[in-house]
């Protein structure tokens, strides 16, 4: 029984969606504990009993629970000694009503009142389950009531950080020069609070200042600067447990002291007499995440009204997810993707190959649709029934903001994010990264469904990026088309000052520089195969064709101990937020009065060093290691290894490498591993197309999906003979100019690193500013869209 609440609690399925509010409440199915709602349009959950044949649901539906308020004769509560930072719990807020239902003897769910106390009811509905076949159904229903309630606190562990030692906490010298146990301020201010003891020496200082007003004058950084003391621990944090806010200045970051009880006690400090008594810096993160709202203030100093309706609904953040919601409401608002996913919204469910809606990409983006399109969600948070909304007025009437409650997306960021280092995780992530992983989330989707890829909503974003390159000498010259979703633009930091916060001012940049400054030429060393030898060439990079919505990545940030620090450099729009690209922007390919280079010769690839050495120091010769390496994916030295025992007797064996350029007409790259071809066809590829794909791009997996969306009717089998245009990649978009663009939405980031902060997006509707932050919707103001429009991460513009 444990291990089936254990199953239960991990389900991605059962997390508390908003049709639990509603007035008919969720369906769960007892069987694969899929959610369906009764909605009369949608019927998800009708609609997965005739596909599965799990004919046992459990409804249930959350209500409000009266307030609490103490009256005039109640004693008053006990006086609070310490600050503790308790979560509100679900049980507290709600009360659930619960009923199990049988769809096989009604089409509309007979309700079976007595289920959950009758064993027999609860056999016939388990019998099926034969792994849990004498389980009574009170025992599914309390499973599931405990994942739902469980979820409150899986958005609080969202928040946490994976934060772990690092060499300088790990071989930590003490060096103490005074006991700081009866040390009240910072040594060099009267600062009382956020302050952080040495652990080098003891020295106390205060620190940085903090989101929410908490003061900080840095002393601990002088202090870390002065003596190249780099750990310290933040007082306020420290519990009896050991737990306690760890900062290594050397690292830049919050790490962990696994000695820290033994390192305090150095100073005399017994962590055992002590009690947490301020927030730590995961705590100050999720208020900044959840109460910073960049300005929802106007112009007049008045709060801006929120917005509901069709195409105005929030998403709830699930901890670190803003750079996600930033981007769903941006694509969301194009017409390609509304009209994409309305209609899978309505027609998908029924159709649908998978088993459960959480593993198919097409439901979850359908969903999500659903969910930010048709206003259904969108109302006034808190309220039991759903207002209804006036075409002539988007606004709450209300003095006071009542902001959305939102939709969840939890079952979408599950199904996006899986198997990706970074997005299964609820780690803060960079909204450009996003992008462009969903867009290849969506691609691979279409080429495992090929009924779906004449529907791509993704093409809109694609276009061509000629790269033109001529030898200095020769005069002679190559081109090469990329296929590309994005305009990434370096902007220039040039300083100018700093605020009186001592934060940097930067010169404000046109956008039209950047541009110019990416198809500008640019001169490099080149390897010339006509010339026979290295000389200059000449580099240019022009667009080859124009996408129907073009999206600029402003590259504005710089590594700081190989971080990415965001600059916040002002970027100045064209008038009327308008781009306009002529014939000079465009690249025209190989011209009448133009010699082509012939191709370059063939080079051996980089190979894995730490392959290479485990190899060699087996005693095997560098050759047969680089043979054995080329043939097994240039990675697993276990693969090499017995790919060398397997082909130690071949004549070959200590040949030079033969390497062939890669061509339509036969690709000659390593031979790539089972598994390798065997991740290809997970994703819809044939064997024959994957294995071509990871010859043609020395086994690089990455290379090879990119290489086969390029190539779709290349069918993998090497020919002979093949047009040389088989090898041209199929270019999306338009070679028409001029072509003219409008700026339709922007997304903005807040804080100084790229994974951290929090993102927001604006959307332009009509002539007027939406502002998406998070659940809160309202309509911007003119001054904040001129002021974050200047300083955007992301620009999308759409073709007028």
């Amino acid at each position: 029984m444990d291990r089936f609440v254990d199953d239960l609690l991990r389900d991605e399925r059962l997390q508390p969606r908003l049709s639990q509010d509603s007035p008919s409440g969720v369906e769960v199915c007892l069987a694969c504990f899929n959610g369906g709602c009764l909605d009369a349009t949608r019927h998800h959950a009708q609609t997965h009993v005739q596909k599965s044949g799990h004919y046992f649901t459990l409804n249930v539906k959350r209500r409000n629970k009266p307030s609490a308020q103490r009256s005039d004769d109640k004693e008053p509560p006990a006086k609070m000694t310490k600050l503790a930072i308790v979560e509100e719990r679900e049980e507290d807020l709600y009360e659930h009503i619960t009923v199990v239902k049988c769809w096989k003897c009604n089409p509309q769910g007979l309700e079976l009142p007595d289920a959950l106390d009758d064993p027999k009811v609860g056999q016939i509905i388990t019998r099926k389950r034969t792994d849990y076949c004498f389980v009574q159904v009170k025992s599914l229903v309390d499973g599931v009531m405990q994942s739902m309630s469980s979820a409150r606190q899986s958005e609080v562990k969202a928040w946490e950080e994976e934060i772990l030692p690092c060499e300088h906490t790990l071989t930590l010298q003490q060096t103490p020069s005074n006991g700081a146990s009866g040390m009240t301020h910072c040594s060099s201010c009267d600062l009382k609070e956020n302050l952080w003891l040495c652990l080098t020496c003891g020295s106390l200082g205060c620190g940085r200042q903090q989101f929410g007003g908490l003061s900080g004058n840095s002393h601990g950084l002088a202090h870390y600067e002065a003596t190249g003391h780099g750990v310290s621990v933040k007082l306020g944090t420290i519990t009896p447990e050991g737990g306690a806010d760890i900062y290594c200045y050397v690292c830049n970051d919050a790490k962990v002291d696994p000695e820290v009880s033994s390192h305090l006690a150095t100073f005399g400090i017994n962590v055992q007499t002590l009690s947490k008594t301020e927030k730590t810096m995961t705590e100050l993160q999720i208020d900044q995440n959840f109460n910073y709202d960049f300005s929802l203030v106007g112009d007049d100093g008045n709060a801006l009204k929120p917005l509901f309706g069709p195409g105005l609904t929030g998403l709830r953040n699930l901890g670190n997810s803003c750079y996600m919601a930033s981007v769903l409401q941006s694509i969301f608002s194009l017409p390609g993707f509304q009209a994409r996913y309305s209609a899978t919204s309505q027609n998908h469910p029924a159709i649908c190959p998978e088993s459960l809606p959480a593993d198919c990409v097409e439901c979850q983006m359908g969903k999500v649709a659903d969910g930010l399109l048709s206003g259904r969600y969108s109302h006034p948070a808190n309220l039991s029934e759903v207002p209804s909304i006036q075409k002539d007025s988007l606004q709450h009437p209300s003095p006071t903001p009542i902001f959305q409650a939102g939709i969840k997306p939890t079952g979408f960021k599950a199904l996006i994010g899986k198997g990706h280092e970074e997005f299964s995780t609820m780690r803060q992530q960079d909204s450009e990264e996003f992008f462009t992983h969903l867009l290849t989330v969506l691609r691979r989707d279409a080429q495992k469904h090929k009924e779906r890829s004449t529907q791509d909503a993704t093409t809109v974003f694609s276009y061509g990026m000629e790269q033109r390159l001529q030898c200095n000498e020769c005069k002679k010259v190559s081109y090469r088309m990329d296929n590309m979703d994005v305009v990434s633009v370096a902007v220039p930091a040039v300083q100018l000052g700093r605020t009186p916060e001592d934060r940097p001012i930067y010169q404000e940049v046109e956008l039209w520089h950047c541009l110019d400054a990416l198809l500008g030429v640019e001169a490099l060393e080149y390897s010339c195969p006509s010339c026979q030898k290295t000389v200059h060439a000449l580099k240019q990079s022009k667009f080859g064709s124009f996408p129907e919505v073009l999206v600029v990545h402003a590259k504005k940030f710089q590594l700081v101990n190989w971080v990415p620090a965001k600059l916040d450099i002002p970027i100045v729009l064209p008038p009327d937020d308008r781009l306009e690209f002529s014939e000079k922007h465009l690249g025209r390919g190989l011209q009448p009065n133009e010699v082509e280079l012939p191709p370059s010769a063939p080079s051996l690839p980089q190979f894995n060093e730490a392959a290479m050495a485990q190899l060699e120091g087996m005693g095997f010769p560098a050759i047969r290691c680089q043979k054995a390496l080329l043939a097994t994916g240039n990675s697993n030295p276990e693969a090499a290894m017995e790919w060398l025992f397997a082909h130690m007797e071949d004549a070959d064996i200590d040949a030079p490498i033969q390497m062939t350029a890669p061509s339509g007409g036969g690709a000659t790259g390593p031979e790539p591993t089972e598994d390798q071809i065997s991740m290809l066809c997970d994703m819809g590829f044939t064997s024959p197309q994957a294995r071509k794909a990871l010859r043609e791009t020395a086994g690089n997996a990455e290379r090879a999906v990119e290489w086969l969306f390029n190539h779709p009717d290349d069918n993998g089998e090497d020919a002979v003979s093949v047009p040389p245009t088989s090898t041209t990649p199929v270019v999306a978009g338009t070679k028409d100019v001029p072509v003219q663009y409008r700026l339709k939405a922007f997304i903005s980031h807040k804080g100084p690193w790229i994974h951290s902060g929090h993102y927001v997006a604006h959307i332009r509707s009509g002539e007027e500013w939406m502002f998406f932050n998070d659940e809160k919707v309202v309509k911007a103001d003119e001054e904040s869209v001129k002021d974050l429009k200047r300083l955007a991460y992301m620009y999308i513009f759409e073709r007028a």
